[in-house]
């Protein structure tokens, strides 16, 4: 490892630093999440992707017709495509598809024995089931965490040889006061819904009646599992179509083939766009043990990144690292991180809790307190 956690002396936490020089672009780290899922309404829409690593179950031309609306696409180069129909496997049980023998076998020992949602003459009535109905109309698209994250996170603690090991990981997550842990619940759930925090601890508790887990279940503990997800959950995106272009790109290609390959991506992106919109790839969330210690910065100097088209995790150096630096990511999109300082500090205040002292924000200190949204009003009005 080029990285080792620490304890702040700031009050940050735990915080992720270099152990050795790390080279602008490099790969600071991998890693696979504690647990991951799939987003509910980007299944329910077609997305399909293997219910354990996140990794794409059609292949790119599929992709493609279906994002498009248009059945009539044709590929080239199919063997750029890394998607293997032949290995998709399904739980007899219940039909959750995999991508492999492997995947399926990692998900039953890890979580899914627990929460399989087992045939039955009314499958409605599994409380698997009931709770991913009510999640689904209390979170909306665009979708940013899932309820499941904590389902599976439960599940895998009944599952856990050593069940104080792995509570004592869960709630290494966990590390905010009762009152921040309540604001950061109604927070991830909205205004309009967070009245339903205890309609959902009681669909889980009906799902998961084990009492190794009833710690996790009372009303302050549910309340730190929701903060724990709306602040620890890292968002996975996996296409097949965007794995093909990657392998396309490192064929051996004349001027010509590459330029025919970029106008046909082009095309194809501009009938994505006009059919499906922004919401392209396969989405979901992940709990990463070690990049969950990354810091936020307004200037980071490290970003993440899924270049194996799963859920396994890759940190990437955006410059130079020294040894002893801290290494931080940025918690906000490339739109917001590029706001004024008052607008990215109320956005991270709202839903980090913390005020933000980087310094991008220290160098922008004496930068008038309004929102970006105030400056353009106050500029189109001079």
């Amino acid at each position: 490892m080029n990285t080792e956690i620490r304890l702040s002396t700031t009050g940050k936490g735990k915080c992720l630093h270099a152990v050795t020089h790390i080279a602008k672009d490099a790969v600071i780290f991998e890693e696979i999440p504690l647990v991951s899922c799939q987003f509910s309404w980007n299944e329910t829409c077609m997305y399909k992707a293997c219910n354990h690593c996140l990794r794409p179950l059609e292949t790119a031309e599929e992709n493609v017709r279906r994002l498009t609306g248009n059945s009539s696409w044709v590929l080239p180069y199919p063997q750029c495509c890394t998607t293997k129909k032949e290995d998709i496997i399904r739980c007899p049980d219940c039909s959750t598809e995999y991508c492999s023998e492997n995947c399926k076998t990692l998900a039953f020992d890890e979580y899914h024995k627990t929460i399989c949602s087992r045939t039955l003459d009314d499958r409605s009535a599994h409380p698997i089931i009931q709770l991913q109905e009510a999640w689904k109309q209390i979170h909306y698209p665009p979708e940013t965490s899932s309820i499941f994250l904590m389902v599976r996170l439960l599940a895998k603690i009944i599952q856990a040889p050593n069940t104080e090991e792995a509570i004592e990981t869960t709630l290494s997550f966990c590390h905010r006061s009762v009152n921040e842990d309540a604001e950061l619940a109604h927070k991830f759930l909205g205004k309009k819904f967070s009245h339903q925090v205890n309609l959902l601890r009681e669909l889980i508790a009906n799902a998961l009646p084990n009492p190794k887990v009833q710690q996790f279940l009372t009303q302050e503990g549910f309340q730190s599992l929701v903060a724990l997800i709306g602040t620890n959950g890292q968002g996975v995106g996996s296409s097949p179509f965007s794995s093909w272009i990657r392998n396309v790109e490192k064929l051996n290609l004349s001027a010509e083939q590459k330029e025919q390959i970029d106008s046909l991506v082009d095309r194809i992106y501009d009938e994505m766009y006009s059919h499906t919109g922004d919401f392209l790839n396969s989405e979901g969330v992940g709990l990463y043990a070690r990049q969950s210690c990354a810091n936020h910065s307004c200037d980071p100097n490290a970003e993440i990144s899924f270049v194996h088209n799963n859920y396994r995790l890759s940190l990437i150096a955006l410059k130079d690292i020294q040894p002893g630096e801290e290494i931080c990511i940025s918690y906000l999109g490339d739109c917001d991180n590029e706001r004024s300082r008052h607008s990215r500090r109320k956005t991270l205040m709202e839903n980090y809790l913390f005020a933000c002292e980087c310094s991008k924000c220290l160098a922008e200190i004496d930068d008038p307190d309004v929102t970006s949204e105030e400056e353009m009003s106050a500029e189109e009005d001079d």
